[in-house]
């Protein structure tokens, strides 16, 4: 049985259409990774999806239920994080995980059970009968996950859970979403972090705009880009006479972020050496040069001419050369 399937979904706000046609399918058992920038249409996806929102037009199925016919069955095979945490600060934690489990229709000790579970599962034992005010913003996050957990659905909606949180309680949450998924869960994840839907999906979708432009395996959507390219550093001053070396040796402009500039190498080592020589003959140092694959980094500038929200905003292109043209 397919997890998610939905046919031609659109969402319309007056005259913005946050979903513009989105149809995706994914089977059970895998984590599914929706990577777009803020605006894309994740999150209204993830609440229709979740029976919190009807679409506009377009059908939608979680576990073989259509989200509008039957939203009771639904809700009772899902869980569901937000974008933030939704905790209260003067409940403890166990107070908050056993409230959840009784909105789930759980009785008093089943949900006491559970949440005894599910606090050791995401290593929030030791706090769990703190006031939530005095958790870090990542522990906050776990105790959300905690919460979603509680009444063990088949399929797990999570909206950039880990967005706002310090880089090592990111990392403590990736190793907490392998377990769950280890362990049997369906796992749908909205990220704008590039990095996350590389480690952690399976399969994932690129929707920019209200509609689904590619999707694949991270390695499908690398090869999108025809193998290597070459990266080069530029020294300050040297962003434009660099981008006019490069780009007859690409037949496109390179991709700039900050002063990295990207081509792709179509011809392996002989790129990277007329590259090197075409840098040399016009007097031109690189601080570095690089022949590398592709990542999902350069996915996305590839298909929506922009970086993630997730990436340093130092690092975003600017101007025309932006965007790769040409492709």
């Amino acid at each position: 049985m397919l997890a998610v399937q939905t046919h031609e979904i659109t969402k319309h706000f007056g005259e913005v259409r946050a979903l513009d046609g989105v149809s995706l399918q994914f089977e059970q058992g895998i984590v599914y990774g929706l990577l777009g920038p803020n605006g894309a249409g994740k999150t209204t996806l993830i609440r229709i999806l979740a029976t919190l929102s009807r679409s506009t037009s377009g059908t939608a199925r979680v576990a073989g239920i259509d989200v509008v016919d039957d939203p009771m069955a639904v809700r009772n095979r899902i869980g569901l994080g937000g974008q933030f945490a939704a905790v209260d600060d003067y409940q403890t934690g166990r107070e908050n995980v056993e409230m959840v489990g009784r909105l789930y229709n759980l009785s008093a000790n089943e949900s006491r059970k559970r949440a005894d579970e599910v606090l050791e599962r995401i290593r929030l034992t030791d706090a769990a009968d703190r006031p939530v005010k005095t958790y870090s913003g990542g522990m906050k996050r776990r105790l959300d996950l905690a919460a979603s957990m509680i009444g063990r659905p088949e399929i797990l909606f999570l909206d950039e859970p880990t967005t706002g949180v310090d880089p090592g309680s990111r990392l403590d949450l990736w190793d907490l979403i392998e377990d769950l998924v280890e362990a049997g869960t369906t796992l749908l994840l909205t990220t704008q972090y590039l990095d996350e839907a590389d480690r952690l999906a399976d399969r994932i979708g690129v929707i920019d705009h209200g509609k689904l432009i590619a999707e694949g395996t991270s390695t499908e959507l690398k090869n999108r880009l025809g193998g290597d390219v070459v990266e080069i550093h530029a020294l300050d001053g040297d962003i434009d006479s660099s981008a006019a070396v490069l780009t007859p040796i690409a037949g496109e402009e390179p991709v700039i972020q900050g002063q990295s500039l990207t081509i792709p190498a179509l011809r392996g080592v002989d790129t990277l050496t007329q590259v090197v020589r075409g840098l040399d003959e016009a007097g031109i140092r690189p601080e570095d040069i690089a022949l590398r694959k592709p990542t999902l980094d350069d996915v996305f500038l590839a298909l929506t001419g922009r970086v993630a929200e997730g990436e340093d905003a130092e690092a975003r292109p600017t101007g025309p050369r932006g965007r790769r043209g040409g492709r």
